[in-house]
């Protein structure tokens, strides 16, 4: 259900006392160094806006051309991150993101990510980091009714996910602060599934992942691939590219190195059981919100007129039969994306040493 005109009036009030204070204060300085390898081999990979909720300002996203590492930059502060981040999991997008992970094709992607790693572990305590609402564990359990299943995230929606009966335990915070106090080597099993992409330092999360692991347990990872020949023919419509909330894209071989490092062994890395298949949707929605009035939204000035309502309500009838036909295209498309170099993210499964 979409939240009231009463709900967006209240939190328009805040939002447009912060952004009177301008957008700037939100980005951190930016950076002349790729922050995976250190090298000052920087070229600008794509510029951008907030194709999902609209929200103001312009995002740039650089690679390295030494280890091919894409990243934000300059990249959104806590402050930054609080402002886009905010309505989207909870608030205002709550019921919004509640429906889309609780469709029919999300619960059958998490059924696949679980026999992804049964083969090579029977998980008893299973963290599920960036968890948000718990519909993954609640996914999983349908397969997996004796293991225990706990969740981790920033946002009041893991509190949610455990009153819901989806996780036996919230842990509200971050992995790299919890990982020592709380959860040192509790879990047969840790998931990340498309979150290391929204963190400030990847390479800290994954020490902390291993930190919870007990020695032996497992780590399954999915996550956008950068590599993906689709975000190049999309560019700045590609989804996973999902400015301004992904901060850090990184390909593969980066990944297994940073695993080895850190002191995993790798058993398992796929690209084409891993993808989603929304690239032709998502960027045509991405066009219908550029070229169409928005919604009511707590970021912008004022409410809609009845004319901008109507042209929206109007422009979407007009492109429903479009939508329904592109999004058949996806579904037609994805055994042959998974095949090949249009696959949309991967895979990794790796062993705690």
């Amino acid at each position: 259900m979409a939240p009231s005109t009463a709900e967006v009036a209240r939190a328009r009030v805040t939002y447009q006392a912060e952004m009177a204070r301008g957008l700037g204060r939100f980005f951190l300085p930016r950076e002349t160094r790729c922050p995976w390898c250190g090298s000052e081999r920087l070229t600008q990979r794509l510029r951008t806006r907030d194709w999902v909720q609209a929200k103001p300002g312009e995002f740039t996203l650089d690679r390295c051309r030494d280890c091919d590492h894409t990243f934000q930059n300059p990249r959104l502060n806590a402050e930054g991150l609080d402002f886009y981040y905010r309505d989207f999991y909870d608030g205002l997008g709550a019921e919004t993101s509640a429906e889309m992970f609780s469709r029919g094709s999300s619960v059958k992607r998490f059924h696949a990510s679980v026999h992804a790693v049964t083969p090579h572990i029977a998980p008893r305590a299973w963290l599920d980091v960036g968890t948000a609402l718990g519909h993954f564990p609640a996914a999983a359990r349908q397969l997996l009714p004796d293991t225990e299943f706990h969740g981790l995230d920033m946002g009041e929606s893991v509190e949610q996910a455990a009153e819901a009966g989806r996780i036996s335990r919230a842990y509200r915070g971050f992995l790299t602060e919890l990982a020592e106090k709380e959860l040192a080597g509790q879990y047969d099993l840790v998931s990340m599934f498309h979150y290391l992409e929204h963190t400030t330092d990847p390479k800290a999360e994954l020490a902390a992942a291993r930190t919870a692991l007990k020695p032996g347990g497992h780590l399954l990872i999915e996550i956008p691939n950068p590599q993906s020949l689709s975000g190049k023919v999309m560019g700045k419509y590609w989804v996973p590219w999902f400015q301004p909330q992904h901060l850090h894209f990184i390909p593969l071989a980066n990944m297994q190195e940073e695993l080895n490092r850190t002191g995993f062994t790798v058993v398992a890395a796929e690209f084409g059981n891993a993808h989603i298949p929304v690239d032709l949707i998502g960027g045509l929605w991405f066009v219908l919100n550029r070229v169409l009035p928005q919604d009511d939204l707590a970021w912008r000035p004022r409410k809609p007129g009845r004319a901008a309502r109507a042209t929206r309500l109007g422009g979407l009838i007009a492109a429903l039969p479009l939508m329904l036909a592109v999004h058949g295209l996806d579904l037609a498309l994805a055994p042959i994306a998974r095949r090949t170099r249009f696959c949309n993210a991967y895979r990794l499964i790796a062993r705690r040493n």
